[in-house]
């Protein structure tokens, strides 16, 4: 069976408010017609199909339409995982439902690791390939909480927590190993030695829950990965990898190629592994530098390769403050109308060496760039500069997963 790996697609999100619905559809319209195209069989989608717990009605959409249409192509077998930025409930509401049209969806972990251990049957009903489709584990899923335990003591729970449910298939699919039947993993989660972008959120208090390559069983012919967006191998290992997201989900990823990988098996091995480039629609750009510099790159940028406009990011750095720097921004950026949208415009950085006070206050910090723990991260700064904030942060990346958690049930 010829298999697609895909992750993190992040439905109905946005950046700066401005949503990525046109982005989304490019690329699902897009990956219709490389499932045809490669006569793919099998499509993995290792978690975040949403980018939150309560989908708009747009997302919602999107998704329901390209499995109605996926069912049409020759795509015989659709497993979906949910992420940490799913909702457990919203996935699984239509499973039953959906595995009439061979499409598996598990949200959440299960207990027993056989409800998440899926056969693939070809037409005519031999067995092909089996599949451990491990979704996000979540804290609850994975450790028991002790009172009073340390640091490092919740740290190694987690870890252990998750390299043990993917130990609890090994006794499973010995029988399909003897039968040279390839054998798959998902998982969502951070792997030592995975290089993250901006876009992700810390998961397992603080990425704790981050394990290492030789944790996942020998037995797994592959392992698809989801939630870091920079498709990578884990620690050089050919045969786990993550496939990134589809599309920049932030201005930290604007030189990031984005990709799916296309999987064939022979004799029950990983035989031939390729990467598809996605094409881009919408290009993010950052602009930085002296204004006279910038003026000039804004000017030049070329646009004609992408059908949408261009979103861009700007950060200037200036000897002294311009009173009429706006003017001069709206106007050079009027000449790209229709082709460049300024999105964030960070405050300029001021390289003279003598300022007043008013100046050497820390500039304002646009709101739609921080995340709960970077707002939390300027608080402990401000009230305990010259402490280590490694505990608290991981205490309250584990709270704000809590109340996440509490909100889904």
């Amino acid at each position: 069976m010829r298999v697609l790996h895909t992750s993190d697609w992040h439905l109905g999100q946005r950046l700066v408010n401005l949503e990525r619905t046109e982005e989304h559809q490019h690329f699902l319209d897009w990956l219709l017609q490389t499932i045809e195209q490669e006569q793919v069989e099998v499509l993995l989608m290792s978690g975040d199909v949403f980018d939150n717990g309560a989908p708009s009605n747009t997302a919602l959409k999107q998704y329901y339409n390209f499995l109605r249409r996926v069912c049409a192509t020759c795509c015989r077998h659709i497993i979906i995982t949910g992420g940490n930025h799913d909702s457990i409930s919203t996935l699984n509401a239509p499973k039953e439902l959906l595995e009439y049209f061979n499409i598996r969806v598990v949200g959440g972990a299960s207990q027993n690791p056989l409800d998440e251990l899926i056969e693939l049957h070809c037409d005519k009903g031999e067995l092909k390939m089996v599949v451990c489709a491990v979704p996000f584990l979540r804290d609850r899923d994975v450790r028991l909480s002790v009172a009073g335990e340390t640091f490092e003591e919740r740290e190694q729970r987690i870890k252990t927590g998750i390299a043990a449910h993917y130990e609890a298939f090994v006794p499973h699919i010995q029988k399909y190993k003897s039968q040279l039947v390839p054998v798959l993993a998902m998982g969502h989660l951070f792997a030592a030695g995975g290089a993250a972008s901006d876009s992700e959120k810390e998961i397992h208090v603080g990425n704790l829950g981050q394990i290492g390559a030789d944790q996942f069983p020998a037995d797994f012919d592959y392992v698809a990965l989801g939630h870091l967006h920079r498709p990578q191998m884990v620690n050089n290992r050919h045969h786990i990898r993550y496939s990134g997201s589809p599309i920049p989900l932030s201005f930290s990823e604007v030189t990031d190629k984005k990709v799916i990988f296309i999987l064939d098996f022979e004799d029950g091995k990983l035989a031939n592994l390729r990467e598809l480039e996605i094409p881009c629609c919408r290009k993010l750009v950052r602009f930085k530098g002296p204004l006279e510099k910038v003026k000039q790159q804004v000017v030049l940028f070329d646009n004609s390769a992408y059908s949408l406009p261009a979103w861009a990011e700007l950060q200037l750095e200036l000897d002294a403050p311009l009173p009429d720097l706006n003017q001069q921004l709206e106007e050079v950026l009027k000449l790209k109308e229709g082709e460049l949208q300024l999105l964030i415009h960070r405050p300029p950085i001021i390289k003279r060496a003598t300022q007043t006070l008013e100046q050497q206050v820390q500039d304002e910090i646009d709101l739609h760039t921080l995340n709960e723990k970077d707002v939390f991260l300027k608080r402990c700064q401000s009230s305990f500069p010259d402490s280590d904030h490694s505990e608290l942060l991981a205490t309250f990346a584990e709270l704000l997963e809590l109340m996440g958690q509490e909100k889904e049930s």
